[in-house]
């Protein structure tokens, strides 16, 4: 039974768990308004800490260049699984480092003295001529450091580079560069996540107001703000037990911000269509609960599962982001479905004004597109398919790794230092030196074995006590160019393999064995991750839409939005054919190895809630009319404009999420935003329709064995045939 008849009038209100749920709220919506109330206040007051408390865990228990870079740090402190900085002096014209070394070595140790839990690597302790550039006038320090456990750059290079410059004459020029100075622009500032939220909640009440054309547009606002203050205040109680990635914090303010307005929007607009059909107003939010509240539950489930199935990396960071986002789509889900009836069974119809859109019929645009969908589905589903393939071809190139330099800084003090290293003759792989912990008694036979590594332009052995300690020395490997990606790694791979079994060598580490190790234990376990997500999406939506070809439908063509996602992300960034013009940089050679694995996580879930609006509401069709075609055309017209909304709604939010400062969260971003819009338009909006309509009566199968263990009713096994369906169209 329907929440309407077939003639559009109202029926009864189907008995369920939503419907039950519904009426409770409404005799209790002011406990219910009064509590979440509570926990936004809360919410507001600890917001101002969150960040303060998150951290850039990037760990790899177990592997062998962490388990390296986790001794380094025990013995010294420092260095290890980051990329050092470097502080770059340049004397005056008429002098050269040589004749200023005595100036140079006091500066240096001076240094040394200002930031003890820094490793320092000069001239003065290598006594290795690559540390002068070719001018003679320039040389440079590699400064490694603690790994910073907040979000922030490090505190000791800044103190190490202002200690020499103290120390040495007018006119001598100190500055600092690396890989972390030389993020893009140079700079990491930014508008800040609460400026970036507001960006994205202008955006979203434009497109609120458009569908509504009422003061409605506001109360999905007011539950997103509920839902991004209730999940950050949790996110905080987590921080106390366990260490949470700072991107949650980025995550939970945008993408909770696109969530909680989906599950809103979808609410509102079916408790619109219960008013407009003739229902009172209680039993409306009743109705609405009973239907659309079973998608927005369905929906929260199948974004929080492809963000758990990231707790199966063997990544604490990567794994925080899985049980941190998690709380998004769950708590906004919360959050819909208790506080947002509560207000419709109040203020609802006073806000609900002026009522220039009316929800009696279905969108006639939608409608006629999607008739249009079904009477050409093979053209449509040929188009649609011809359109991803095109899309899916860069991903073949993917490649994985850090930014490359050229996409990094090119103005500014850190540009300008590096800059002057590069033409003075020092390798680009200055910036990302190989690490090796060795036995002092053997540091100079290992010493020798590592120059001679192929793609080594030199290696050093620093006889400063901040670079022995405990019978150990750390031995510094400098690469001909920097090691960044799966395409410069050689050099690493081949260090590791001379220096595998060689008598005092304790362990191998560095950028590009981190990077190594990311690439083994990530996208080693991406099969079981992608498991854990098919099979539990499969059993929900089997179970939901009572169908296994609808449930394994929607897995696949997910699978194939995101491989569309990914390949204009690659064209876009690492090929360099949008990033420049958008964004003024360069093409980026890689994409950071966690990003593929993020967006795969996110926008699996993101790009299902489509699905599941869409279908659930063919589904009720379907159950209504026994017609295929007429269940698509129907359920598309409803769910269109709604889908369509949230999705632009969403790649605002995101597009946001673009201005941050770091390079790493531009390429994250974008290819969220992307694979929503793909999704919604040429997946949702084309392939869909045209391929269920090609199924037909096939989309409603669901094996015996399968409907008994999950409790289908019987009638619902074998899907009906009626006659405009009897010979397959």
């Amino acid at each position: 039974m329907n929440a309407t008849t077939s003639a559009g009038q109202p029926g009864p209100i189907p008995r369920s768990a939503f419907a039950t749920l519904g009426g409770f709220v409404l005799r209790h919506r002011r406990l219910i308004i009064g509590a979440w109330v509570l926990l936004f206040f809360f919410g507001a007051y600890g917001a101002s800490t969150v960040s303060k408390r998150l951290s850039f865990d990037f760990s790899l228990p177990g592997q062998p260049g962490y388990e390296t870079a986790k001794r380094i740090i025990q013995l010294y402190g420092n260095g290890g699984d980051t990329a050092p900085s470097i502080v770059v002096v340049t004397v005056p014209q008429g002098q050269t480092i040589r004749g200023e070394q005595a100036r140079l070595d006091s500066a240096f140790r001076r240094a040394r003295a200002a930031a003890p839990s820094a490793r320092v690597v000069d001239f003065g302790v290598t006594h290795d001529p690559s540390f002068i550039t070719r001018d003679g006038r320039t040389t440079y320090a590699f400064v490694f450091t603690p790994l910073e456990k907040t979000f922030g750059a490090p505190k000791d290079p800044p103190k190490v580079s202002g200690a020499v410059a103290s120390a040495l004459p007018a006119g001598t020029q100190v500055q600092l560069t690396g890989l972390q100075q030389l993020q893009s622009g140079g700079s990491s500032k930014g508008p800040g996540v609460l400026v970036e939220t507001l960006i994205g909640a202008g955006g979203a009440l434009v497109i609120l107001a458009f569908v509504f054309a009422s003061m409605l547009a506001l109360v999905p606002l007011l539950i997103a703000a509920v839902s991004i203050l209730t999940t950050l205040l949790v996110v905080l109680g987590l921080t106390y037990i366990a260490n949470v990635s700072f991107i949650v914090e980025f995550l939970v303010s945008l993408v909770g911000l696109g969530v909680a307005i989906d599950y809103s929007l979808l609410l509102v607009t079916r408790w619109r269509e219960e008013r407009a059909h003739g229902r009172d107003n209680g039993d409306a939010v009743m109705a609405a609960m009973a239907t659309a509240g079973r998608a927005v539950l369905l929906s929260g489930l199948t974004v929080a599962i492809g963000l758990i199935s990231l707790i199966v990396l063997p990544v604490p960071g990567l794994r925080s982001v899985g049980y941190g986002g998690m709380l998004i789509p769950l708590i906004s889900t919360a959050v819909a479905l208790t506080l947002l009836p509560a207000l419709l069974g109040g203020i609802g119809p006073r806000v609900d004004w002026p009522r220039i859109r009316h929800e009696d019929k279905a969108s006639r645009s939608w409608t006629a597109w999607t008739r249009t969908m079904v009477r050409r589905r093979w053209v449509a589903a040929g188009l649609g398919v011809a359109i991803l393939a095109v899309l899916i071809i860069p991903t073949f190139s993917l490649t994985t790794g850090e930014t490359s330099v050229s996409a990094l800084a090119k103005t500014g003090s850190a540009h300008d230092a590096y800059s002057r290293l590069i033409a003075g003759g020092v390798s680009g792989g200055v910036l990302t030196p190989v690490e090796v912990l060795a036995r002092s008694r053997d540091a100079a036979a290992v010493r020798g074995q590592l120059a001679a590594v192929p793609g080594m332009s030199g290696a050093l052995a620093p006889s400063s006590p901040d670079s022995n300690r405990a019978g150990t020395t750390v031995l510094i490997g400098v690469p001909r160019s920097e090691t960044v990606n799966t395409s410069s790694l050689a050099p690493v791979r081949d260090a590791r393999s001379a220096l595998h079994g060689v008598a005092g060598v304790i362990g191998i580490t560095g950028d590009g064995a981190i990077e190594l190790d990311y690439q083994h234990a990530v996208f080693g376990n991406f099969p079981l991750m992608f498991a854990v997500i098919a099979i539990l999406t499969i059993a929900l939506l089997a179970r939901a839409f009572r169908s296994l070809v609808l449930a394994v439908k929607a897995v696949i063509l997910n699978l194939i939005s995101m491989g569309a996602a990914f390949g204009v992300m690659t064209w876009f960034w690492q090929e360099g054919h949008g990033s420049n013009f958008v964004f003024g940089i360069p093409a980026t050679g890689a994409i950071t190895f966690w990003i593929p694995l993020m967006i795969f996580a996110f926008l699996f879930g993101l790009s299902m809630d489509y699905e599941v609006f869409i279908l659930t509401r063919v589904r009720e069709e379907y159950d209504r009319t026994g017609s295929t075609d007429g269940a698509v055309i129907e359920g598309l017209g409803r769910t269109g404009r709604l889908v369509t909304s949230a999705a632009l709604i969403l790649f605002l939010a995101f597009a946001a999420l673009a201005s941050a400062p770091n390079t790493d969260i531009k390429v994250l971003a974008t290819g969220l935003a992307v694979g929503i819009l793909l999704d919604a338009t040429i997946v949702r909006a084309l392939l869909l329709p045209a391929l269920v309509s090609l199924l037909g009566r096939w989309n409603w199968w669901l094996p015996h064995p399968l409907a008994r263990i999950m409790r289908v009713p019987a009638s619902t096994v074998l899907p009906r045939r009626p006659a405009t369906e009897a010979t397959g169209r």
